[in-house]
């Protein structure tokens, strides 16, 4: 059993959310894979030449898992915190207390996130929830109607027409992304860091409030009680996911011909707004097929990695940095995006039979452990020396 007020136990966890998780780290490494191949490129880092099969690579990853599989994390990363403050409220912990238990997660997600893109991948995104959850908490004590107001206001500034769309489209890897020599890959990417970290965080809003939102109610965890909702949510998150995907995906597989600058600052944001539905859609679907399928070798494998997440998303980054860093294996020019794509595949199921090796042993994950220790700690610190000067007295 786990402690009061603690870290859920991993026998106590539910099979639908660690389902969700771990294939979103699929859909996470599918979604980075693509830019490390050299050559020119168009929206979202995708190769703008290749073979046919590169583009129909492209094609699906733009559909289906790109600016999708990272609003997916925001919403089980929101819906984490809900159960982090329940268990914590259940315990009889006030809210100050609680938010400093968070704070110390935050820290730790920017500290890690930091020596993350410092050392392996400057696209690290746990520096950017890291800031998200900092600020985050003062949402906890928010209505729902607020939650959900906030959230999509958020989603209406990141549908706004942007610029983004073309620097995307006319930048390739740059020295932060495959840094030529080990002393330059610090200097190229301190300076860009602090920008991802600081300013990332802003298009994971509604995604995390809907989280908090969804963990309130326990919707993931108690699927049986909420199954309209889940089914219309699948349902219409998915589909919208795939209509706003389709003006841009064509063009990336070479269905359709480049739109104009234009065009692109406005259909740009469409495919990321859109990205925040497919992010919902594809929990609940998850949530669903978990509850159908049961609990099964397959389906505790890959939850054995959403159990592991941390760990598992940077035993991917280990992958990236060995296999495209110049002065490493320098293979950027070498794969395509369809190459690309298996590795990706290859690299995520490689954790999961690592992640279920260590569910066999008990090993929570050498990340989980260390963030759990930071979180949590202080307060059994405290609470040892209460025991103790209560005993002494």
């Amino acid at each position: 059993m786990s402690i009061q007020g603690g870290p859920t136990g991993l026998q106590e966890r539910a099979l639908g959310p660690d389902l969700a998780r771990g294939f979103m780290l699929l859909f996470i490494a599918l979604a980075n894979s693509h830019y490390f191949v050299g050559g020119d490129r168009f929206f979202g880092g995708f190769p703008s030449d290749g073979s046919p099969l590169d583009r129909g690579v492209g094609l699906l990853i733009a559909t289906f898992v790109d600016a999708r599989a990272f609003p997916m994390f925001g919403v089980l990363f929101g819906y984490g915190v809900a159960q982090i403050v329940r268990r914590q409220r259940a315990a009889g912990n006030d809210w100050w207390p609680i938010r400093k238990l968070l704070w110390r997660r935050s820290l730790v997600l920017i500290v890690l996130g930091f020596l993350h893109a410092m050392l392996l991948y400057i696209g690290d995104i746990l520096a950017a929830y890291g800031v998200l959850l900092f600020l985050g908490v003062w949402a906890l004590r928010w209505k729902d109607r607020w939650l959900l107001i906030v959230a999509a206001l958020a989603l209406i500034l990141i549908a706004l027409p942007s610029d983004d769309s073309l620097a995307a489209a006319a930048e390739g890897p740059d020295p932060s992304m495959l840094p030529p020599t080990f002393l330059g890959q610090f200097a190229d990417r301190i300076v860009v860091q602090p920008f991802i970290a600081g300013l990332g965080w802003i298009g994971f809003v509604t995604p995390f409030l809907i989280g908090l939102w969804a963990g309130r109610r326990r919707i993931l965890e108690r699927p049986a009680e909420h199954l309209t909702l889940l089914r219309t949510t699948a349902l219409v998150g998915v589909t919208i996911a795939i209509a706003g995907a389709l003006p841009l995906s064509l063009v990336v597989g070479g269905v359709l011909t480049r739109p104009g600058d234009h065009a692109l600052t406005i259909l740009g944001p469409l495919h990321d707004a859109t990205g925040v539905f497919g992010g919902l859609g594809y929990a609940a679907l998850l949530v669903l097929i978990a509850r159908r399928v049961g609990d099964r070798p397959m389906t505790r494998a890959i939850a054995a990695v959403g159990q592991r997440s941390l760990t598992c998303y940077l035993s991917q980054s280990v992958v990236w940095a060995v296999v495209f860093t110049p002065y490493l294996l320098d293979l950027s020019d070498t794969l395509t995006a369809t190459r690309t794509a298996l590795l990706a595949t290859a690299t995520w199921l490689a954790t999961v039979l690592l992640a279920d090796r260590m569910r066999r042993a008990g090993y929570r994950g050498p990340f989980e452990l260390l963030i759990r220790r930071i979180t949590y700690q202080p307060r059994r610190t405290a609470a040892t020396r209460s025991r103790n000067s209560g005993s002494l007295a």
